[in-house]
């Protein structure tokens, strides 16, 4: 059987320790630290209940020992999808608590990610949501986990939880997080204790989050992003307050952004765009919002300089991934690494290199195949053996798959995706940079650029689009894309509109998926 986690080599261990970028310190210290310093501070909100510190500690340790009375031991795995609610948190820290780990399933998944994983880690439970449509999952994969309960069960599970066993140590696997592949089910991310914490402390002081912040989590809160780019766990970090959205529309999110007087909040740039353009038809301006932050996806120049003036806050860009490597722009950088960068990494002891199809390092400013290796980039997938043998160096770094330049400041620009591009004649097209242009245009809310086959070229390029417009034509989008200045063979040779992009359970445009649909 493949191994299951891969650890850092000692001499880095070492050094991480020895550094002070690994403290030694679990989430179970880390809420123990809050409750001992501020435990009648409001942690986290939801549509029906509110916790102070001391109650999220107290709830989460009634639920472990619920959770250990019913089988559930330190090691073992638990795939968990949940929604965004004061329920999630509580079950996080229980598990933390437990030592159990966590696979964190987005609510999207659907019984073929949530049977593969429940296989592919042999889990002792799977935890859902509960109704009808995750009743049907569990159904479908009843054989794959050992116990299975719904979200009502476990907050109705109570024991004593003096008898407990000790927690886990930070050099064990606090959770599972999901890579963000778009070919096939994701691959699992095993984070420490150690390593993850370390992400969080570091993002929450590059977002010098504080006690005063007020943290909104409209996005899904088991992704990697919203839970802890600073996200979630930052908040907690911090000593802040969580305020979750069970949806992220302009309706839910602006009264709650009102109500609860959010300062911090973070978006993919769809959701962004449709956030800016909701506060502009309704004349809407949040008193209290400093913090937009904008990542998943490049976010338009253009459109990023006007955050600012529509939503009265300032954007931080954030560029990162599950397996580990976050950067972020910083509050102090110009405008123009703001609003034309994704950033600079956020620990001084990440270490990257941009390099060549050989991996020889390009020149300074030149695009290039991003690797990173750091206190908090995973050395390996689980249970992954053969995956891993070409997803990271020999001397540990991981390909990415992202294709950056560096400018002199440090900051990257992200260009694309290593495969993410049309071969058009001996040409190579990304797809980034020619859907970046496409979503300028005003009549374009979302846009996706694939390659078709074609005898002659071997392949077209067919730019999808999803537009407010129903008169706008494929002739006049590509005319936008011609007088854009992007280079001839770059103006897509095919134009189609649908009404929305297809996704992943991830969050990905689902390219794979619209090739085959409009395949000739």
């Amino acid at each position: 059987m493949d191994a299951p986690f891969t650890p850092w080599p000692d001499e880095f261990a070492d050094r991480y320790r020895k550094d002070g970028y690994w403290s030694g310190l679990t989430f179970v210290d880390l809420l123990d630290q809050r409750v001992a310093s501020q435990p009648d501070q409001v942690a986290a909100v939801d549509s029906i209940r509110t916790l102070t510190y001391a109650q999220l500690r107290e709830n989460a340790l009634l639920v472990a020992s619920g959770l250990y009375e019913n089988g559930l031991r330190r090691g073992d795995i638990a795939v968990v999808q949940a929604q965004n609610t004061c329920q999630y948190l509580i079950l996080m820290f229980a598990l933390f608590r437990l030592g159990v780990v966590p696979v964190c399933a987005l609510p999207a998944h659907r019984k073929v990610e949530i049977g593969y994983f429940c296989r592919h880690t042999a889990a002792a439970a799977y935890i859902h949501p509960g109704g009808g449509e995750y009743e049907h999952i569990a159904r479908e994969v009843g054989n794959d986990a050992a116990q299975i309960f719904t979200m009502t069960d476990v907050m109705a599970m109570s024991g004593d939880p003096t008898s407990l066993p000790e927690p886990p140590t930070a050099s064990e696997l606090a959770l599972m997080q999901l890579s963000g592949g778009s070919t096939g089910v994701p691959k699992l991310i095993p984070r420490t204790h150690d390593d993850y914490l370390y992400s969080v402390r570091a993002a929450a002081e590059v977002c010098e989050l504080d006690s005063e912040t007020v943290f909104l989590c409209a996005l899904p809160t088991a992704h990697n992003f919203p839970l802890s780019s600073p996200g979630v766990l930052g908040a907690l970090y911090a000593g802040a307050q969580v305020v979750y959205a069970e949806d992220p529309s302009p309706e839910t999110v602006f009264d709650l952004i009102d109500r609860h007087r959010v300062t911090f909040t973070s978006a993919v740039p769809a959701l962004a765009n449709m956030w800016m353009d909701a506060a502009q038809a309704r004349g809407w301006m949040p008193e209290f919002l400093q913090t937009l932050q904008v990542g998943g996806a490049v976010f338009d120049s253009e459109r990023a300089r006007e955050v600012p003036k529509i939503l009265g806050a300032g954007l931080q860009q954030v560029f990162g991934m599950a397996e580990g490597l976050v950067c972020y722009t910083r509050f102090s950088d110009t405008d123009e690494v703001i609003y034309r960068t994704q950033g600079r990494p956020a620990s001084p002891a990440d270490e990257i290199r941009i390099v060549d199809e050989t991996d020889q390092p390009v020149a300074l400013g030149e695009p290039g195949h991003l690797l990173t290796r750091g206190p908090y980039t995973i050395r390996g997938y689980y249970r992954a053996d053969d995956h891993n043998a070409t997803a990271f160096t020999t001397d540990g770094f991981y390909r990415t798959g992202d294709i950056v330049r560096q400018n002199a400041s440090g900051n990257l620009v992200v260009c694309g995706r290593a495969k993410d591009q049309v071969n058009r004649g001996g040409e190579k097209i990304s797809a980034p940079e020619v859907e970046q242009w496409l979503r300028s245009h005003p009549d374009i809310v979302d846009a996706a650029v694939i390659g078709l086959p074609d005898d002659r070229l071997g392949q077209r390029s067919c730019a999808v689009c999803v537009t407010t417009n129903p008169d706008l034509t494929a002739k006049a989008v590509r005319a936008f894309v011609r007088h854009s200045g992007l280079a001839h063979y770059k103006i897509p040779d095919l134009v189609r509109f649908l009404p929305e992009l297809p996704h992943t359970a991830i969050g990905k445009i689902d390219k794979k998926l619209l090739r085959e649909e409009m395949r000739p």
